[in-house]
Formats: structure tokens, C-alpha cells, sequence
């Protein structure tokens, strides 16, 4: 995912409503891409369901990982001017 962030455009929307679990690993790979995002002056949304986003409130990240219901809401908060 680096290289797209480097590469790509400068806003990434992770679609990981499919996925059933997130562990710790995953977790840090997710915070490093979206401080990778930001440096590059870009912004990550990650679309989750109930139990991943579950997860993420755990551990007190769900704010720092911009977390969005769906892939239409991600699409929505990347237009808006507060977002970056």
C-alpha cells in the first residue's frame, strides 16, 4: 500500500467491509498508512463494518482512521472542505 500512497492520488479509500477481523498487526499496518497518507499531504478513508469498527473503538483509534460505513460516505467526506 506504500507504493500507492507515494505513487497514487493523494486521498485512498480502504474498503474493509469484508474483512471479519483486524489484529493488532493489521491494526499497525492501517496507522502507518495513514500516517504514510498524511505526510504526503493526502488523507485515508477506511469503510468498516460493526465488528472491525468494533475493534478499532478498543483501541481508541477510530477517529485517527477516519472510519466511514461505506464506501459512498468515504467518497462523501473526501469532498468535504473540513477534511485534510
Amino acid at each position: 500500500m506504500t507504493k500507492y500512497v507515494e505513487a497514487g492520488p493523494p486521498n485512498i479509500i480502504l474498503d474493509l467491509a469484508a474483512i471479519d477481523f483486524v489484529d493488532s498487526s493489521g491494526l499497525g499496518a492501517l496507522v502507518q498508512l495513514v500516517k504514510k497518507a498524511t505526510n504526503e499531504g493526502g488523507t485515508v478513508q477506511v469503510v468498516t463494518n460493526p465488528r472491525v469498527t468494533q475493534t478499532v473503538k478498543l483501541v481508541r483509534l477510530e477517529k485517527f482512521l477516519s472510519l466511514q460505513p461505506s464506501v459512498d460516505e468515504a467518497i462523501a467526506n473526501l469532498d468535504t472542505p473540513t477534511n485534510g
